[in-house]
């Protein structure tokens, strides 16, 4: 969006602190800067960021193969919550003073970030932000999956891979609490905490693993909700029973692969297209959390509103359990990247910049 002079009104001199990614580096090539804000352009406000995350897509970043990334350098950051402390219009102050969360896709590595006042959403009083931190991405991705995506049809029993990542957490509270039977994959240590919450566990490394879903689902399951990419899904697929939906949403077994992510993005839905076409009665989607924000964005803006809202209301009434494996401050963020990197850990790793 172009503005003239008169478009923009002082930020007030802010300082922010921000974690830069000069290009394809490890976790300890990450920069920090000080850096004066620029003015606030139109529909934008300044957000004081009270956390951010770290996610799959930095680590996709770091190594230039996340689809769609700015050019070198720039700010990581997916989605944050924070005080909104300025907006443009200074007869518009409703929102000053008010916490949000955004999904920001960059930027959100930083003490303070402008932010289009359209992709604010209201946090509710009380909430702690670093737990909801863990709920913006992976709870919008997780509620459109199941009630979205799915396209409303009657779920008995899933499959999710990886249920316990920052997704697959989210996604299995949810369809537990919606009454549904959920196999999850996952890492022995994350094993006990899946219990906890319903889920049925296997090891992802187990050599027969198909034949132990097939053991525990003979007639297939309703969903299966696969991240892992091309090597995965149509395995995931003939693990469909009739009428059901695989909902494949990332490459998360290929980030280290020399090929082209995007290479791979088209391999996976040029499949889904050929199985919808199949007469087998299964469906298979590719979800993009970032789906319409081109062709209708502010239909985009408004499910993924409609959706974190939903989401924040059951972490308000207890319904959702949110999993911070480790924070740490905005200044650490290369050790926080190298954590998340080692696979060693489970549950959302958490950036808080300094007060």
């Amino acid at each position: 969006m172009s503005t003239s002079p008169t478009d923009r009104i002082p930020t007030g001199q802010i300082t922010a602190t921000e974690v830069v990614l000069p290009g394809i580096v490890e976790p300890d090539g990450l920069q920090l800067r000080r850096r004066t804000l620029p003015a606030l352009a139109r529909g934008q406000a300044l957000v004081r960021v009270e956390a951010t995350g770290v996610s799959f897509a930095e680590q996709g970043m770091r190594r230039g193969r996340y689809p769609g990334q700015p050019k070198f350098p720039f700010v990581p950051g997916y989605d944050l919550v924070g005080t909104v402390t300025a907006v443009h219009d200074p007869r518009d102050t409703s929102l000053v003073g008010t916490r949000i969360a955004a999904a920001t896709k960059t930027g959100g590595w930083a003490s303070h970030a402008l932010v289009d006042v359209a992709d604010l959403i209201p946090v509710p009083a009380g909430l702690d932000p670093a737990e909801v931190e863990t709920l913006v991405v992976n709870g919008i991705t997780a509620h459109q999956m199941l009630h979205r995506s799915t396209g409303g049809r009657p779920l008995h029993t899933i499959l999710i891979h990886g249920a316990g990542g920052g997704v697959g957490t989210v996604l299995a509270q949810l369809a537990r609490h919606n009454g549904i039977r959920v196999i999850g994959t996952a890492s022995t240590r994350d094993h006990d905490a899946l219990r906890a919450i319903g889920v049925e566990p296997i090891d992802y490394r187990d050599n027969d693993l198909v034949q132990r879903i097939r053991e525990l689902a003979p007639d297939g399951v309703d969903a299966v909700f696969d991240h892992l990419g091309p090597a995965s899904i149509p395995e995931s697929f003939s693990l469909l029973a009739t009428g059901g939906t695989l909902v494949a949403y990332g490459t998360a077994a290929r980030l280290d692969d020399d090929n082209s992510m995007l290479t791979m993005f088209l391999g996976m839905l040029g499949k889904v297209y050929l199985w919808n076409l199949l007469p087998n009665r299964r469906h298979a989607t590719f979800y993009n959390f970032w789906a319409g924000r081109m062709l209708s964005p502010r239909g985009s803006r408004r499910r993924r509103r409609a959706d974190l809202t939903a989401v924040l209301d059951l972490l308000a009434r207890d319904v959702l359990t949110p999993r911070i494996s480790a924070t740490f401050p905005l200044t650490a963020a290369a050790e926080a990247l190298a954590l998340a990197e080692s696979r060693t850990t489970s549950g959302k790793i958490i950036l808080i910049p300094a007060p």
